[in-house]
């Protein structure tokens, strides 16, 4: 209609009030949407699954509704380790890992999550947010069809629950022990039978026998999974996840449907969750620590003999994999980032800690 003809023939402005309406409504409920994101973690598994809650209430209150999140832990859309391909088969729309679980995709997605003997959260920080990291993601994992950023962080994740001491590199022949990423490939490398149980299953696992050890995060989600319950022996440092990242993954063709303003509010978000679930970790483990000493976990360390059986394990794993092109530029892009940040921090941080706990008892 002409707007001019509309006004001359008197429309008051209720008229007007009720044409705008007739318009306006459609619009906005066809800008509406509701996403899919399936996790790879159980409803309730400590920080992992709050990560990819608060992402998921994130986006949908920042984006006032336009972009609501329908969130399905583990199990109740496709098992943990199946988000990956429901997501670029467009089953589902976003997910919500750690891309460690993918490398039969491809075997450099471990550097988006972690690998043995890799970068701390600080350094994984640096390298994703101020090297090439991201942009590595996405160039890998946009091969599969999907966007991808890091949103969360466990920091430095424990050596394992066992119910018997490590002694020697000779003790973990044969071991059934959960363990997934490189990580368990190196553990592979010493005679141990590497599991891969979803970690919401890891406790079953371990109570039943099937598994006789595991690792899962760090004394909180430990805790709180009951761990103490069934092993007597806690290795606190392990060797196969110094930092693990989680992994916000976008369907890619609905990812290029998204308003620009939706997409930088969407990294903004993953970026944020990411410094939020790092310190959720770091301020959990310690009182969870002194809950388990006081019921009386023995917290050990590896022995020197045992961590340089990892080191040799872990470089035949990275030598095994830099026949792929991609995985080589990635591994030497990740390890000259690791170095320029491990040169400051080794004389600042790491020197501090130590001289601080000594100061002070």
């Amino acid at each position: 209609m002409d707007r001019r003809a509309f006004l001359r023939a008197g429309a008051g402005v209720g008229a007007v009030a009720a044409a705008t309406a007739g318009l306006a409504a459609p619009a906005l409920a066809q800008g509406r949407r509701t996403l899919t994101m399936v996790t790879s973690w159980g409803r309730g598994l400590a920080g992992v699954h709050d990560a990819a809650e608060r992402t998921a209430r994130l986006i949908t209150d920042m984006t006032d509704g336009a972009l609501t999140i329908d969130l399905k832990p583990a199990g109740e859309l496709v098992g943990a380790f199946e988000v990956f391909d429901a997501v670029t088969a467009g089953q589902a729309d976003i997910y919500h890992s750690a891309d460690y679980y993918f490398l039969g995709q491809h075997p450099a997605f471990g550097f988006f999550a972690t690998v043995p003997f890799g970068m701390t959260a600080q350094e994984m920080a640096n390298w994703y947010y101020h090297g090439e990291g991201h942009a590595l993601h996405n160039e890998l994992s946009g091969q599969f069809g999907l966007k991808s950023f890091m949103a969360g962080n466990t920091g430095a994740q424990a050596g394992g629950w066992f119910n018997r001491e490590i002694n020697s590199a000779a003790d973990l022949q044969g071991l059934k022990f959960r363990m997934p990423g490189l990580g368990g490939q190196a553990l592979g490398k010493l005679g141990v039978s590497v599991q891969n149980v979803p970690g919401s299953e890891a406790y079953q696992a371990l109570a039943s026998g099937t598994i006789e050890a595991t690792e899962l995060i760090g004394p909180w989600p430990d805790e709180k999974a009951g761990f103490q319950e069934v092993a007597k022996f806690y290795y606190a440092a392990g060797f196969h996840e110094p930092a693990a990242a989680l992994t916000l993954a976008f369907n890619g063709v609905l990812w290029q449907e998204l308003p620009q303003a939706q997409q930088r509010l969407i990294e903004m978000i993953a970026a944020e969750t990411n410094q939020w679930t790092l310190a959720l970790f770091s301020s959990s483990h310690g009182p969870a620590l002194q809950r388990l000493l006081a019921a009386g976990v023995q917290v050990r360390q590896f022995p020197d003999d045992v961590w340089d059986a990892f080191g040799r394990a872990s470089a035949e794993v990275h030598a095994g994999n830099m026949g792929d092109a991609l995985y080589a530029k990635v591994h030497d892009n990740y390890m000259a980032s690791l170095r320029a940040s491990s040169a400051w921090i080794r004389r600042s941080d790491g020197f501090y800690v130590g001289q601080r706990d000594r100061v002070l008892g």
